[in-house]
């Protein structure tokens, strides 16, 4: 479902400095001081400073980002009380604004200068759905829903300690003041959860207190006399995606040294686990990972599809983690896509022109400016993604176990052939039937090698997929790329059928083949002729008195599912066909502790630091990082399910 674009914040600052929206025709906080009445209606309100002291984690949900101030402060508040717990914060936001315009309002806090430095260096474009900013090591989490309350709070799993209600005036912005809305926050929240809000409007607490909110008027802050707080004291039972685990020991092994694999042990490291990394080769990314550089963009289409939405917010999220790594080889240098012919042209214009995403995230670019882009000629204009660009994915795998220190253990040259299911979690064992290691949480990061290890057959559909990659690297081979008078340097990622890289330390990649079902690891003529058929696309006359037969490459495997999205979560248990009728990807029974990162397919780049994101966030509880339905989307039991109920026959 393709979603309106967003309208940003417009907003004025009023003859005493408190910025006011124009939109709302009201203030963004008190004319007392914004982060004083941050400090005074939630921060004590919900009691913060004492509740959040020996637990793990702590979960804030909050109607109206605005400014950030509540978000700013309460971090403030979480650094100064001696950061004992992993601090989430999940805000939404209808009209975010523009990050110069975010800078400009936050500049009268100096007291948060530092904070909110990072927090405008991290800011989205603006983008309807949900982001994800790390800070503090990712000890603090920020997750934004950008876009209307209605319609992004009903996709957020979470389990909520405390709540947040500050939109604009009920009389002003009903919406985020509406029974259904306040319905489905309490539906989010935990037993014993608070709440704060500076209203004390009664038609805002009978709404509250049908809910099961204990209430209580506190003094106000500013000309405000009294603001509420409240306790939620009904017992509920966890969201399904909250009652997967029901092991508490944070140890898991991971099978796969790849992207896939050396991403979620990293983000399983953050979180504290102790992680034992498993791998037959002798090092990491020595498959698939193993290319000199991978294409960084997310897909496109007309309607926003599911695919899209979700390699979006994979792709947003990828540009912000690898600024966290600095040992990560990558150049943000931007990318045009090359569209195929005339009629590809015109659907690029025209999904543009339909989805009207912020420039900062894509443009089009008829011929006449693509060409003046690139400096060169070219057969047709184009999507341009300013912020893509390429990566070395062995320096992003080698960067991510970096960041994850001493709580990964890496173990190569090792084959996992087996695995058994016990009382404590799973355990693996090599070729030669020697132990090698037992946890509660398995997690297959194995590419196509995977569904050998499966207790039962569960069709994940995965399918080998050969690619080879063609090095240009001699003076002859890279004429058409090299500085002139009037050619200069080629600066920029082209895609098309193919892709090129600009040179880098003198050599450029062209790639790359797509041959489904085939594992073949030998070099091939014909493929490097592929090669420069697509370079030839790309750049008219590039490929003129390349010989293929001096040219060297590289040859993956990678590993796509039938509908090309990744399989990311946990695995269903077995069950009848009488089951699965009635069950769905929420309510399914699965396989405690049994989990797996697949099919990342030729988008490793992308899909893989979002995908180890939303799993690791599963595993420990807590708020998932994009929409359920896109969570939905790439669990692993949906062609389970599909094959189940069409079979009409257990699978075991």
């Amino acid at each position: 479902m393709k979603h309106p674009p967003l309208v940003s914040a417009e907003f004025a600052i009023t003859s005493d400095g408190t910025p006011f929206s124009v939109t709302f025709d009201d203030v963004y906080h008190s004319t007392h001081g914004g982060l004083d009445q941050a400090r005074h209606v939630f921060i004590h309100g919900n009691n913060l400073s004492s509740r959040w002291q020996g637990s793990d984690q702590f979960i804030i949900a909050e109607t109206g980002f605005g400014l950030g101030l509540n978000f700013l402060a309460t971090w403030q508040a979480w650094r100064e009380t001696g950061r004992t717990c992993r601090l989430h914060f999940v805000s939404v936001e209808k009209h975010p604004f523009p990050r110069d315009d975010l800078a400009r309002a936050l500049a009268g806090f100096a007291e948060l200068e530092t904070l909110a430095s990072q927090l405008i260096s991290q800011w989205p474009p603006l983008v309807t759905g949900f982001h994800r900013l790390h800070f503090e090591n990712s000890q603090v989490t920020l997750t934004l829903l950008f876009g209307d309350a209605q319609t992004q709070l009903p996709h957020l799993v979470a389990r909520l300690d405390a709540l947040y209600l500050d939109g604009f005036a009920p009389a002003k912005n009903p919406t985020l003041w509406s029974p259904v809305l306040l319905a489905t926050l309490t539906q989010l929240c935990r037993p014993a959860a608070t709440l704060a809000t500076w209203s004390v409007a009664g038609e805002l607490r009978r709404t509250l207190e049908k809910l099961g909110w204990t209430l209580a008027r506190r003094p106000g802050f500013g000309s405000k006399r009294e603001m509420l707080v409240g306790h939620y004291s009904i017992t509920v039972p966890p969201a399904p995606s909250f009652a997967r685990g029901k092991h508490n020991e944070r140890k898991a092994l991971v099978i796969g040294a790849g992207l896939a694999g050396t991403a979620i042990s990293e983000r399983l490291a953050q979180r504290g686990w102790q992680v034992d990394l498993f791998d037959r080769n002798a090092a990491p990314a020595q498959e698939a990972s193993g290319n000199p550089s991978g294409v960084l963009l997310p897909l496109l289409t007309k309607d926003d599809a599911l695919a899209a939405r979700l390699s979006r917010a994979c792709y947003l999220y990828a540009l912000r983690r690898l600024t966290e790594l600095p040992a990560v080889r990558w150049s943000s240098c931007g990318v045009l896509h090359i569209a195929r012919d005339a009629e590809h042209e015109a659907l690029q214009c025209a999904t543009v022109q339909e989805l009207n995403p912020p420039a900062e995230l894509v443009s089009f670019l008829d011929h006449a400016a693509a060409e003046t882009l690139i400096g060169r000629s070219l057969t047709h204009g184009g999507w341009w993604f300013p912020t893509g660009g390429w990566v070395d994915p062995a320096s992003l795998c080698n960067a991510l176990l970096a960041a994850g220190g001493d709580r990964i253990r890496t173990h190569y040259g090792v084959t996992v052939v087996r695995l058994e299911q016990t009382a404590n979690g799973w355990q693996i064992f090599d070729d030669a039937d020697n132990f090698l290691g037992s946890a509660p949480h398995l997690i297959l990061a194995n590419a196509q090698a995977a569904e050998a290890l499966l207790p039962y057959p569960v069709p994940l559909t995965l399918v080998p997929i050969r690619g080879q990659i063609s090095y240009l690297e001699s003076v002859s081979g890279l004429q058409a790329l090299s500085v002139s008078d009037d050619q200069p340097p080629l600066r920029h990622v082209l895609c098309r059928s193919g892709y090129l890289t600009p040179p880098e330390s003198g050599t450029v990649c062209i790639g790359a083949s797509f041959d489904s079902g085939d594992s073949d690891l030998q070099s091939r003529l014909r493929d490097h002729q592929g090669n420069l058929h697509r370079l030839e696309e790309l750049l008219p006359g590039a490929a003129k008195g390349i010989n293929a037969r001096m040219l060297t490459g590289r040859v993956g495997i990678r590993a796509a599912a039938r509908d090309r999205v990744p399989l990311v979560g946990t695995l269903p248990a077995p069950m009848t066909a009488k089951e699965a009728a009635q069950a769905t990807l929420t309510t399914l029974r699965r396989l405690p502790g049994l989990h797996v990162l697949l099919g990342l397919s030729a988008r490793g780049m992308v899909w893989a630091p979002l995908a180890a994101e939303l799993l690791a966030s599963q595993l420990a509880g807590e708020p998932l990082p994009i929409e359920q339905d896109l969570v939905k989307l790439i669990d692993p039991a949906r062609f389970y399910l599909h094959t189940l109920r069409r079979n009409q026959t257990t699978i075991r």
